[in-house]
């Protein structure tokens, strides 16, 4: 059986041996030995796995601010949080506690110093036979490129810093260009797939793999030749964006998982076939589930997560046609009756079979009660984040994994990228064709332009990886934020009639919760603390 690459036993690698475990805590150039560190095979490795420490490591990381809540796909109804991180940078405010924007440009560029420490000293070290140099120099390209991506992803161009620096060093740098940042990853890129295994031993898993760097190629060449940073259409870069998730492909060591309903929590040992780099994540703590998912029927949950109605509108009927297509089948009287599988994998609805019971949505219902801060601002609740066994504060085992890439985002890449390049060919087809067999939905029809193939794309895109933290970034690097960020956000109003029938209204959500885009908003601004210290450091346009 093909071993997958997950993250879940890294703590056990860094604290497995007897050092002193504050060597972890002490930042990575400072108050530090470094004779003494590089001078053992064993210190050394564990100040290479420290790097680990900066990845990103779960969805709703922010505490309710992540990206689900800021693109269409959900609001916040966290009443200190609503709909961060956009909120705070509407009408030109930047808060410094803005987690996805100062947090992680901090976390990336220590995760960076870490690594530039590393490659300058691993050759000094006398590495015995119990450890893999050539494994940690790749990780480390690997891990260089990774943070490198987190940073353009929000930022656009920024400062490349190669090499570990002294503390008396000036480092005031002016930002690189756009192109020289992805030159850069892809160069550190090119490094790691030399070094890197194909698959690890069980005492390795979570480290990258050969098919890690090449999902992370794909993904980076991908914004790359989108419309934020290729406003040209340059075939070319769609082109290599293509052939980068074709890499992937013809790597034959990856497949779609048969269900997609299980794709974070599979069964059994919580790895599965289409996983190329995850983290395993143990039982979720009540905590967490009460504070970010739960509705208040099951456990008296709070949930700040609540799919929006424009999201739940991209879910197509079961006969493959969108719901406001004519002859489609839709009916406003039972709107969720017939539609895509993967809506019911994704979302919970008003009388979704759920626990036990049926979800009550409607006002007074268990899972719904207006005026207080216990309840869904749209009558929806996630499912796809909510294990099922979730229901009240106890012990609870179920997983659910945080995802890098699989499989299914690189058929998403090639397919989007191709359609680009070449229009809608039969590989673009495949690709889509694929996710949507094995949804149980029915092939695309034959014939599109590459226009309407792109809307179906991007459609696609947005069901299949709902809340797995990638629609709050395509929407940025297809540049379609003032379009979509700005529509009217809407939910259900759900009324339950004497009989036991139900009505559905779609509402505009509270004026709270409506979200404000400007065009400068496709990029993130740097934090205001970088750009007033730095005499080069330019600040994003509109900021």
């Amino acid at each position: 059986m093909k071993k997958v690459t997950v993250l879940y036993i890294l703590w056990l690698i860094v604290f497995s041996t007897g050092c002193d475990q504050k060597f972890l805590e002490v930042a990575p150039d400072v108050a530090l030995d470094e004779a003494k560190v590089f001078s053992s095979p064993v210190l050394a490795a564990q100040f290479a796995d420290n790097a680990y420490s900066f990845l990103p490591s779960d969805y709703l990381r922010f505490g309710g601010t992540g990206p689900a809540q800021a693109s269409d796909e959900a609001v916040g109804t966290n009443a200190l949080n609503i709909n961060a991180p956009i909120y705070t940078l509407n009408k030109g405010l930047f808060h410094q506690h803005t987690h996805d924007t100062s947090e992680m440009w901090t976390k990336c560029y220590g995760g960076i110093r870490v690594v530039n420490k590393m490659l300058s000293k691993i050759d000094e070290v006398e590495w015995g036979a119990d450890h893999n140099p050539q494994r940690i120099k790749g990780e480390m390209y690997y891990l260089r490129a990774f943070f490198y991506f987190e940073l353009l992803k929000r930022f656009g161009s920024v400062v490349i810093v190669d090499k570990a620096h002294n503390p008396t060093d000036d480092i005031d740098f002016p930002r690189n260009t756009y192109e020289e940042c992805v030159a850069f990853i892809i160069d550190n890129l090119s490094q790691a797939v030399t070094l890197l295994p194909v698959e690890h031993d069980p005492a390795n898993y979570g480290r990258p793999t050969l098919g890690a760097a090449l999902a992370l190629k794909s993904r980076t060449l991908l914004y790359a030749a989108s419309p934020l940073h290729n406003p040209e259409s340059n075939v070319s870069k769609w082109q290599a964006a293509a052939s980068a998730a074709k890499e992937v492909m013809d790597l034959n060591l990856y497949t779609l998982h048969p269900s997609y309903d299980e794709i974070l929590s599979p069964p059994g040992n919580g790895t599965s076939s289409e996983y190329i780099l995850i983290k395993v994540r143990g039982p979720r703590a009540w905590s967490w589930m009460s504070a970010n998912i739960v509705s208040p029927g099951s456990g008296g949950g709070s949930s700040t997560v609540n799919p929006t109605q424009n999201h739940v509108d991209l879910y197509e009927m079961q006969n493959g046609m969108p719901i406001g297509a004519a002859g489609s089948g839709y009916d406003p009287a039972h709107p969720y009756q017939n539609r895509d599988p993967r809506f019911y994998s994704n979302i919970l609805y008003n009388d979704a079979p759920w626990q036990g019971r049926k979800m009550e949505m409607w006002n007074g219902g268990k899972d719904y009660s207006e005026g207080t801060i216990t309840y869904s601002a749209t009558r929806y609740y996630c499912r796809k984040l909510w294990p099922e066994i979730y229901q009240a504060p106890g012990q609870q085992t179920a997983f659910l994994n945080y995802i890098f890439y699989r499989y299914g985002e690189i058929l998403l890449n090639y397919a989007e990228a191709q359609n680009e390049a070449a229009g809608p060919d039969a590989g673009v087809y495949n690709a889509i064709n694929q996710l949507r067999r094995r949804a149980g939905m029915p092939d695309l029809p034959e014939g599109m332009g590459k226009d309407a193939m792109r809307d179906r794309i991007q459609n696609e895109r947005a069901v299949e990886l709902a809340f797995e933290d990638h629609r709050w970034y395509d929407i940025m690097r297809w540049k379609r934020g003032v379009e979509l960020i700005n529509a009217t956000g809407y939910g259900m109003n759900v009324e339950r009639l004497a009989n036991g029938d139900f009505t559905y209204t779609k509402v505009p959500v509270a004026e709270t919760y409506q979200k404000v885009f400007e065009e400068h908003m496709h990029l993130y601004p740097i934090p205001r603390d970088e750009v007033q210290k730095s005499k080069h450091l330019v600040q994003n346009p509109g900021w």
